[in-house]
């Protein structure tokens, strides 16, 4: 590394004197050697003072010698106070050295107009008056200079002049020579009427006047410029001056009696010091300077010198080090021709130094990037530097190279702009290396943000750092609901030391870790997952990714129940079958029996008996063969309306007074394949089951639709398939079933009445029946509000497409409106929610009331309220859209309900005209009407 540094100039303190007088701080030195100097004047003038008087062999050759040396003096003075006016161009400044100027000219004119000197008389026509005067007006004029200077002076040197310095100067001269010529005309042609200062080579009563005056002015501008702080160099000999003037005019004009006496030429002298006082300083001061100069010419040829040497040094370290660079370094003119090529150019882009230099830099630059490189040009020529600019350039055979360029302008000592400097530095493979990663990550996001399983990134303390969207699907949660949570929070309790105790497991090297937790779903349930966990050191983070179990367990459990259900249906059939062998042989003997005992009532009445067993026996084992699907069936082409009417007829007088029966038949119902007499039997018994619910009365619905049940109503229904059937319902007003009993109701021999009132078989038969018919069955019901059990037989084949069904197909038609679905059967809000988005919908969800009309008050955008009608909870859906309706009024409301749209109106639930879709209903079904109420 270079050593070598520069050494700054060492600058004694004293040339801080190199300063300008007029405003250099005045130092101690200088005080006392003035105050030494007045004092030696004061001393002397006091020993003169008692011999002023004494005359004298008169001397005009020292008056010439005397005004001679005053004025050149003087006028040298004032050069050097001019000169530092130049630069500081204050008018105190300007003001003093034309006081010089003046007092200089005054001698000159002084010297020609005595007597003596060159004429018995004097010269321009002077009397015996013109020098006297001449004295006074040269000695007031100065002290007055003085005065001013010293009202407009301060630390900095006072007031400047906004003009020329030279015009100043120039005025300052005129002026001078203007006064004096004035002064000079009046105390020459005019002297006749001036008062008399001198007569007969002694002063008057007046000179003793005039001089007082003049003297008092002295001393007026030597108390200013005692009282005008701070004194500078200037200052300080400025007053030493104004003692000496002082002594001048005491010693030549008060003390003395006439000219040529001892006082006339110590005053003199006096006025000779004045002179060179501040001139001595100011010559003392240009030496020092002088001095200094070449001491400091000599140290910056010094410095010079190693500088020198040590920007050699630098610029063959310099050269060294871009051409042992790694990255390209070139510089070229503004206007692109290149001027500089290191070897890592040569090895970057493939042209040698000599190859290059000379050359415009477009032998590197695409064809379609050459106008970049123009504005890069103009903006380098506009003093802007360019950092890390992306860009392409070629190599000498012609393959593309992505580079980052840092750009510069050059620039000379002076600052001019001369040329650019240019980094290049490839980054080709780091580009594409940054383009796979870019490209993996973003795969990857997308992977996080798509899957529906459930993907969690914690930190070493169990802390949620990233959550997939999917949390919604799953567990009805927002991620931000969760992340910056501990997963304590949301797992199960009985699971939380299991779930501890494999992400130790993880942490200890197991890698890959599989297990089953359960977490809370939003709404309160728990949602079991099934989970793969590993744990990554480098990071500190574990991840996990669960599979939602919900519907698998919920297929497990149908699973189970249709296997449940077939079991059974195969025990009961073959204890049927059994069983009616054993009354056949008793049906069959009991009748040869009752012909022989005819004869003896006591032994027929018993037979009788036995017989209307055997009966009872047969229907009991014909439920049964229903429930097992073994019952011979007889099916035919019916029309379901006349079939429902029918048994609306026999119902009237079987359910009584109390009952009313209300048929809502579809007009152009599809015929149905199915035996007439089961189908009968099946609409009995659940109208039987009904007035059971009903003992104080009630209303019972039996209505036909034409249905359509799709892939989605299949998906959550593993016995059903997808296709067209003609339901069957039959509504009650009564008690309803309790949910927890809702999925026992088809299990044989089980029922919720009192011993006696029944043999639970009834369902178990309509099912049976129903199964073997190839339909479906679905019951729905809630305590106090009644049951619907909807009965599902296959569209007979071979008819033509009915105006219903053709309403049914029409296209489906979506749209962009938010719709807050409200439904507490988690697995049927899922499935409504994913059918919504399907049609372009925004779909809001809420399990109850509670959180539907949360999600209202939070949310103005909603355009629709799509509920179920029966809900647990304090309110249900009709008191929903009731109050949703208070709070927002332009809020439409549709609901739906697995009760028909007859069997709830006429419950008194909804008033005629409000919108309800009944489940089940297909996609095109919801989608119209959507539409219809969102119209409405």
């Amino acid at each position: 590394m270079l050593k070598t540094h520069l050494q700054d100039v060492d600058l004694p303190a004293t040339t801080d004197r190199s300063a300008f007088l007029s405003t250099l701080p005045a130092t101690q030195t200088d005080r006392t050697a003035a105050t030494a100097i007045v004092g030696v004047s004061a001393v002397l003038f006091a020993l003169a003072v008692p011999f002023a008087g004494i005359p004298l062999l008169p001397m005009p050759a020292f008056v010439a010698s005397y005004q001679s040396a005053l004025a050149v003096a003087d006028i040298v003075t004032a050069v050097l106070l001019l000169s530092q006016f130049v630069v500081l161009r204050t008018r105190a400044l300007l003001l003093l050295a034309t006081g010089y100027l003046f007092t200089a000219a005054a001698a000159l004119v002084h010297a020609l107009t005595f007597p003596g000197l060159f004429t018995p008389t004097g010269l321009l026509g002077a009397g015996p008056q013109t020098t006297v005067w001449l004295y006074m007006i040269w000695h007031g004029a100065f002290p007055l200079c003085v005065l001013a200077y010293a009202w407009l002076k301060d630390a900095d040197g006072g007031v400047r002049i906004a003009g020329s310095a030279t015009k100043a100067i120039c005025a300052s001269v005129l002026g001078v020579v203007a006064a004096i010529i004035v002064f000079t005309w009046i105390l020459t042609a005019g002297r006749d009427m001036l008062p008399v200062l001198l007569r007969d080579g002694r002063y008057t009563q007046v000179m003793i006047g005039v001089v007082s005056f003049v003297w008092s002015l002295s001393f007026a501008a030597l108390v200013s410029l005692w009282f005008r702080r701070p004194y500078s160099v200037i200052d300080v000999w400025l007053m030493v001056v104004m003692c000496a003037w002082l002594f001048d005019i005491a010693l030549s004009a008060i003390v003395n009696v006439a000219r040529f006496d001892l006082g006339f030429y110590a005053g003199r002298l006096y006025g000779l010091c004045a002179a060179t006082f501040v001139l001595a300083v100011l010559l003392i001061e240009n030496v020092r300077l002088q001095s200094h100069t070449v001491r400091l010419v000599g140290r910056l040829r010094q410095q010079s010198a190693s500088e020198r040497d040590y920007y050699g040094k630098r610029l063959a370290l310099y050269g060294a080090v871009v051409e042992s660079a790694n990255d390209a370094i070139i510089t070229k003119t503004l206007d692109g021709i290149i001027t500089g090529w290191n070897k890592a150019a040569e090895r970057l882009f493939g042209y040698s130094a000599a190859e290059a230099i000379g050359k415009s830099i477009d032998i590197i630059v695409p064809q379609d990037r050459r106008a970049e490189v123009r504005g890069i040009l103009n903006r380098v020529g506009s003093n802007e530097s360019i950092a890390q600019h992306e860009t392409v350039r070629i190599r000498k055979d012609g393959r593309p190279l992505d580079v980052v360029l840092n750009i510069s302008p050059l620039k000379t000592d002076s600052g001019e702009i001369i040329g650019v400097s240019k980094i290049a530095h490839d980054i080709t493979e780091e580009k594409q290396s940054r383009e796979k990663l870019r490209r993996e990550i973003e795969e990857r996001q997308r992977i996080f943000e798509t899957s529906q399983d459930l993907i969690l990134v914690t930190d070493g303390y169990g802390n949620f750092i990233q959550v997939s969207p999917s949390v919604k699907e799953i567990l009805g949660l927002n991620p931000e609901d969760m992340i910056g949570h501990s997963a304590t929070e949301f797992i199960h309790p009985d699971d939380l030391e299991k779930t501890r105790g494999e992400m130790r497991a993880a942490r200890r090297g197991q890698i890959k870790r599989s297990f089953e937790a359960r977490y809370y779903h939003y709404d309160g349930h728990e949602v079991t997952l099934n989970w793969m966990g590993t744990w990554s050191e480098p990071v500190k983070r574990h991840f996990f990714i669960g599979r939602d179990l919900t519907d698998k367990q919920a297929a497990e459990a149908q699973l189970r129940q249709v296997q449940k259900m077939d079991a059974i249906g195969q025990l009961t059939g073959g204890v049927a079958h059994d069983f009616n062998n054993v009354l056949t042989v008793i049906t069959g003997t009991i009748g040869i029996l009752g012909d022989a005992v005819a004869d003896r009532p006591e032994l027929a009445a018993i037979t009788k008996l036995i017989d209307d067993a055997a009966e009872r026996g047969a229907q009991l084992t014909k439920h049964l063969l229903a429930f097992a699907r073994k019952q011979p069936l007889q099916p035919r082409e019916i029309d379901v309306n006349a079939l429902a009417l029918e048994a609306a007829k026999l119902l009237h007088p079987t359910l009584g007074e109390q009952i009313t029966i209300n048929p809502q038949l579809t007009e152009d119902a599809w015929p149905a394949l199915v035996d007439p007499n089961q189908l009968t039997s099946a609409i009995l018994n659940l109208a039987l089951n009904a007035r059971d619910a009903m003992p104080e009365g009630g209303t019972l619905v039996l209505e036909t639709r034409n249905i359509f049940l799709d892939d989605g109503y299949a998906s959550m229904n593993a016995d059903v398939t997808p296709g067209n059937y003609v339901m069957i319902a039959v509504s009650d007003t009564g008690a309803g079933i309790p949910a927890e009993l809702i999925d026992r109701v088809f299990d044989p021999f089980f029922t919720t009445k009192e011993v006696g009132k029944g043999t639970g078989l009834g369902l178990s038969m309509v099912f049976g029946f129903v199964k073997q018919s190839g339909g479906h069955v679905k019951i729905y019901s809630e305590e106090g509000h009644g049951t619907s059990v909807k009965i599902y037989l296959p569209r007979s084949s071979g008819v033509q497409e009915t105006e219903f069904e053709a309403s049914k197909n029409v296209p489906i038609t979506g749209g962009n409106e938010k719709i807050l679905i409200v439904e507490d059967d988690a697995l049927v809000r899922q499935y409504v929610v994913t059918q919504i988005k399907s049609l372009g919908y925004t779909a809001l969800e809420a399990a109850n009331a509670a959180e539907a009309l949360t999600i209202i008050d939070a949310d103005n955008g909603i355009d629709l309220l799509f509920t179920d009608i029966i809900m647990p909870g304090a309110m249900n859906g009709r008191q929903l859209a009731d109050e949703a309706a208070r709070r927002r009024p332009e809020l439409k409301t549709l609901f739906t309900s697995g009760y028909t749209e007859n069997a709830i109106v006429h419950h008194g639930r909804l008033d005629s005209g409000v919108l309800l879709l009944a489940k089940p209903y297909r996609k095109s079904e919801l989608a119209k009407m959507l539409r219809t109420a969102l119209a409405s």
